[in-house]
C-alpha cells in the first residue's frame, strides 16, 4: 500500500488571515486525530504574509480521500474557502 504525501502551501486573502489563525490548531489537532494520519504540519510563513506552508503524511490513498472530505464538509473548508492552493501530492511506497 502506498503512502500519499502533499506538499505545498496556502495563501490566505489578508481579510482571512485572522479567522484562519483561529481555527488552525482546531484543524491540526481533528486531522491527526484521524486513522491513517501520519504526520500533519501547517506552519505560518515567517517570511511571507498570508502564506501557511503544509506537509501531510498518509498511510493510504484511502485515508487521504476520507481526510479531504472531512475538510471540505468541516468548518476549516469553509473558514478557508477563497484560500489559494500550491500542493503537490505524490505516492511513496
Amino acid at each position: 500500500m502506498s503512502k500519499i504525501i502533499l506538499q505545498g502551501h496556502i495563501v490566505v486573502p489578508e481579510s482571512d488571515i485572522e479567522i484562519v489563525e483561529s481555527e488552525l490548531a482546531n484543524h491540526i489537532e481533528l486531522t491527526r486525530e484521524e486513522a491513517g494520519c501520519l504526520k500533519f504540519t501547517v506552519e505560518q510563513d515567517p517570511n511571507v504574509t498570508g502564506r501557511f506552508n503544509v506537509y501531510e503524511e498518509f498511510s493510504s490513498r484511502e485515508a487521504f480521500d476520507y481526510h479531504q472530505q472531512r475538510v471540505r464538509a468541516s468548518y476549516w473548508g469553509k473558514v478557508t474557502k477563497d484560500v489559494e492552493r500550491h500542493y503537490k501530492i505524490s505516492e511513496q511506497d
